[in-house]
């Protein structure tokens, strides 16, 4: 199965890495993702991270350096290989996110959809990743997504419709990662959290 992620020219590697890095060297906070959950694993006390799209790593190291137990899953090889050459003692996982249950048996405190990973995903599939990722999630555990908002790929209402579908409930929605108030913008960061029961 092709992800549109995989029918993009986009830079891979050490290319999109480069990306990241001069953002970083002009004084930019690229740790917004991470900024975030650690925060609200410090509210509840999570340690298990699962870092769904994880591309080459950049949250999921980051979290890992901040002392959280991070396990990173992606489609691509190439994202994934850069991943491993920065930090090989972590688990990379090269899987699809719909086939994530076949290859990640543990649960965790925080699944994490950062990246615009849904509207990568192979169309028609968005469902089926958030219900596969969301079932990685502990009970009282959080899925937390950030995407742009594409009418012609994902809305939020429908966003929505399937975290309720996956038996996810809402408990916030913000503009930016760091928590700027959502106001019907072009990007949402939207946490949900798995009931106890």
């Amino acid at each position: 199965m092709t992800t549109r992620w995989q029918d993009t020219d986009a830079p891979r590697g050490d290319d999109y890495d480069a990306r990241w890095r001069s953002l970083a060297a002009n004084g930019q906070n690229v740790h917004g993702e991470a900024d975030l959950v650690e925060s609200l694993l410090r509210e509840t006390g999570g340690t298990r991270v699962l870092d769904a799209g994880c591309g080459t790593g950049r949250v999921a190291i980051e979290l890992a350096d901040r002392g959280f137990s991070v396990i990173g899953v992606d489609v691509d090889p190439a994202m994934l290989s850069a991943a491993r050459t920065k930090r090989p003692e972590l688990a990379w996982i090269e899987a699809d996110l719909t086939d994530i249950a076949q290859v990640v048996h543990a649960e965790f405190d925080l699944a994490l959809l950062a990246g615009n990973v849904l509207i990568f995903v192979q169309p028609g599939t968005e469902g089926a990743v958030v219900s596969a990722v969301g079932d990685r999630v502990a009970p009282a555990g959080l899925l937390v997504a950030g995407f742009s908002i594409r009418p012609d790929r994902l809305s939020l209402s429908h966003y929505d419709e399937l975290a309720e579908q996956a038996g996810l409930q809402p408990v916030a929605r913000w503009a930016t990662w760091s928590r700027e108030p959502y106001d019907g913008g072009d990007y949402a960061v939207s946490v949900h959290r798995k009931p106890v029961s």
